[in-house]
């Protein structure tokens, strides 16, 4: 990888963070907060967490739109946390919980739980809706990746 930096935002305080692109699989910590920027686990977000995270985020941000209803979200849930020990740290997962985030998911239009939609940029590039396991979450972000190229 190059030396460029990337914008990370830290999901703890959500400060953004400069990291050399050579270092982010070299456990980087947060400039404010000191904790790690990852651990292999998704983040709640919010929705101003989800704005930050998202808008500034220079790596893509793959979100699972879920409930705590959804008996098909809950399943999923062990094989989401998974992938992010798979796909970090050059892919942020977050869980957005519709129940407590409703104009979330009315932004983003989702009808049916879960859902993951990831994002490059600040925009959407793919969705998929229902639970899949760790390796089809993680081929499809690969696949998604790879088109959005």
């Amino acid at each position: 990888m190059s030396a460029e930096s990337l914008h990370i935002v830290c999901p703890h305080c959500h400060t953004t963070n400069r990291v050399r692109a050579d270092q982010l699989g070299q456990a980087p910590d947060c400039g404010r907060c000191h904790r790690p920027l990852f651990e292999g686990h998704p983040i709640a977000l919010d929705a101003e967490a989800f704005e930050r995270h998202v808008g500034r985020n220079q790596i893509p941000v793959l979100v699972d739109f879920w409930a705590p209803w959804c008996g098909p979200c809950r399943m999923m849930a062990p094989a989401f946390e998974a992938a992010a020990r798979q796909l970090e740290p050059h892919v942020r997962l977050a869980k957005v919980n519709t129940e407590e985030e409703p104009g979330l998911a009315a932004q983003f239009g989702i009808r049916s739980i879960p859902t993951l939609a990831l994002f490059v940029g600040g925009r959407e590039v793919a969705r998929q809706a229902g639970a899949m396991g760790q390796g089809d979450i993680v081929r499809w972000v690969q696949a998604a990746l790879a088109q959005a190229r």
